[in-house]
């Protein structure tokens, strides 16, 4: 585990009691070099681009989740308004957040 990975755990487990490092681990390998651009790094919630790539290349492609594009853009809106808070919405967080609501995390644990 990186010292960027624990980073990611601690900002997770502000939204969650149950951090699954693993999952995290897959998440930061997943995103690799994306996370040193810091505007790639994080979600911008504002974006209509971004939610589309949110939905089509984590929710559709990694997650391999087939529900209709309103259903799977309302679970990106839910977790944007969960961490409405945060000025800067890490991608990591964000990403496990909708595993995590999707029951995906295990698949990515593995």
């Amino acid at each position: 585990m990186s010292e960027h990975s624990s980073d990611y755990a601690g900002d997770i487990a502000k939204y969650t009691s149950n951090v699954d490092q693993k999952a995290v681990d897959a998440i930061v390998k997943h995103l690799g070099i994306a996370l040193k651009s810091k505007d790639a790094s994080n979600v911008a919630i504002s974006s209509k681009s971004e939610l589309e790539r949110v939905r089509e290349s984590w929710l559709k492609k990694k997650l391999g989740l087939t529900g209709s594009d309103a259903d799977l853009d309302q679970s990106v809106k839910a977790v944007g308004e969960t961490m409405k808070a945060d000025t800067t919405k890490s991608r990591v967080t964000f990403y496990y957040l909708l595993a995590e609501k999707h029951g995906k995390l295990a698949d990515l644990a593995k």
